[in-house]
């Protein structure tokens, strides 16, 4: 079965050189991403009823694939909802918005969720990366009941980590589809 992707992006929306933006452009039909009206002030609630809004119009099993603050908003909207399309979740780099200074600006986003998800999911993350411990990213997996995978030096996985489509990624939503 062909699964549907939402992308989920962080602070600043995915620019054209970062890997969810390629891999929407390379699958158009199968990607579709969360469009917030403010990528630059985020605040939970906005974040969280955007993302419910796109779920709710789904019409196909979907796996949601989310980048940095992304990551923390799939946790809330967990928290808060649920829905029978949402067959998994690739979080890659979650955002400490507990922790990091870099994100004292953002809203609503504290704490974050520890509660286990309903859905399968893969957490992401790299030893350098300047918005999450290492640690601080197991504890996440940990509490959301995900799947860990360190991908070693690759800063915020992103388009400034030089990632270009993100084969490894790729091959890492191929296990998380696989799970079924």
């Amino acid at each position: 079965m062909t699964r549907r992707f939402l992308t989920v992006p962080g602070l600043a929306s995915s620019g054209p050189n970062h890997w969810q933006t390629i891999w929407e452009m390379q699958s158009p039909t199968l990607f579709t991403r969360v469009q917030q009206v403010n990528w630059d002030w985020p605040v939970k609630d906005e974040w969280v009823g955007k993302l419910e809004e796109d779920i709710r119009k789904l019409k196909e099993p979907t796996v949601l694939i989310a980048h940095s603050l992304g990551c923390i908003t799939v946790a809330h909207w967990a928290r808060e909802y649920s829905s029978p399309m949402i067959k998994g979740a690739l979080l890659v780099a979650p955002a400490d918005a507990e922790l990091s200074k870099r994100l004292a600006f953002v809203v609503g986003f504290r704490p974050i969720p520890s509660m286990r998800f309903s859905f399968k999911s893969i957490v992401v993350a790299s030893t350098n990366d300047m918005y999450a411990e290492l640690e601080r990213s197991r504890k996440f997996a940990n509490d959301w009941g995900s799947e860990f995978i360190n991908v070693g030096n690759q800063g915020h996985i992103n388009a400034v980590s030089g990632l270009g489509d993100w084969p490894q990624g790729k091959a890492i939503l191929k296990t998380l589809e696989a799970l079924d």
